[in-house]
């Protein structure tokens, strides 16, 4: 039953986790094509359509997790500007000379949230030790994959350092995004999860039951540049724009900090 809810969750999200995949065709006919991490969907979106109303351009974006858009951009998928959910999976392009580090900017921050279905009477404070296990009972902890995506590192983290990882390890149901682990929850298939604040902020059918400790993992920073191979000679418009006032009171309404500078424009 779990693994059909999975299933159901991740076919859901089929635009998220597979957009950037199918990308190639709709970007040709796109002045921007940006890859960006789950999590920037609907302040993107927003951003997205402000773009086109200022400047007349279209921006293609798809969304996944910062792993799987970082590999796909290793392997030659046509993005012009890649935004990450954390500075490891930009460093690991970075590395491979597959953007301009010139245009890398730390862009957002955000909040790593403990989420239960809207409904739920649920009553978690979140401390060394707590006792995640027993209020997850016989139900599971939606994350993001621990190893790879952001959201997913950065929940395995805080709770390692808190103590209770070893607890919950056989316990996290593990999805492809940061979406897909808010999905599960939303649709009631999973009594918690671990999410960024502003995806809670973003799904009215879950509600935060705690927030962690700023301490008990990495900051959470979002960077953006342009791609090495961009195509668009508006890439770094695009980039620039995403610093402007307007952009900056988009991702606030989300729940983001604005980490970078605004930009007069």
């Amino acid at each position: 039953m779990f693994n059909r809810s999975i299933r159901a969750a991740r076919a859901t999200l089929a635009g998220l986790a597979l957009a950037a995949i199918v990308a190639a065709p709709a970007a040709m006919a796109a002045d921007v094509t940006v890859f960006a991490a789950a999590s920037l969907k609907n302040a993107l979106d927003e951003i997205g359509a402000a773009w086109k109303a200022e400047a007349g351009k279209e921006a293609t974006i798809s969304y996944a997790a910062s792993s799987a858009l970082a590999k796909q951009i290793e392997e030659g998928a046509p993005a012009d500007v890649f935004i990450s959910a954390d500075v490891p999976w930009m460093t690991y392009l970075s590395e491979r000379d597959l953007v301009k580090k010139d245009t890398i900017v730390e862009l957002l921050g955000n909040r790593l949230v403990l989420v239960a279905p809207a409904e739920s009477d649920a009553a978690i404070e979140i401390g060394p030790g707590f006792d995640l296990l027993g209020a997850l009972g016989d139900g599971r902890l939606a994350m993001g994959q621990v190893d790879s995506v952001p959201a997913g590192k950065y929940g395995k983290q805080a709770l390692t350092s808190l103590g209770v990882w070893d607890q919950v390890s056989g316990h996290v149901a593990q999805a492809e995004n940061v979406r897909a682990a808010l999905a599960l929850v939303a649709a009631g298939e999973a009594p918690f999860g671990i999410v960024y604040a502003t995806d809670a902020n973003a799904e009215k059918a879950v509600k935060v039951v705690a927030t962690f400790p700023e301490d008990s993992h990495s900051p959470i920073v979002y960077p953006a540049a342009v791609t090495a191979e961009a195509k668009s000679a508006d890439a770094g418009a695009f980039l620039e724009f995403l610093r402007t006032e307007a952009a900056a009171k988009l991702f606030e309404a989300q729940g983001f900090t604005v980490l970078a500078p605004v930009m007069a424009h």
